[in-house]
């Protein structure tokens, strides 16, 4: 079963409450998404460890409910 773009916005922001996130329906199937997300929760983190954030955050669904995600991980600029 397929998942909305709402629900893994709503997963994300769960798990980073100061995120910016952009989604987008790569294929229109409700399969294949792309994930724009900025946090400063990625403060100091390798890509790797921000993406490890991000599949905690969806738990578990990532392989099943959510068969593919690109990422685009940072966090916010330095003020």
């Amino acid at each position: 079963m397929a998942m909305r773009a709402d629900e893994i916005e709503s997963m994300i922001k769960e798990a980073f409450p100061d995120a910016s996130i952009a989604i987008d329906d790569l294929r229109g199937d409700g399969d294949h998404y792309a994930a724009t997300i900025v946090s400063s929760a990625f403060a100091g983190k390798s890509r790797v460890q921000q993406h490890q954030l991000v599949y905690k955050a969806l738990k578990g669904k990532m392989g099943n409910e959510l068969h593919a995600l690109a990422l685009t991980t940072s966090a916010p600029p330095a003020s």
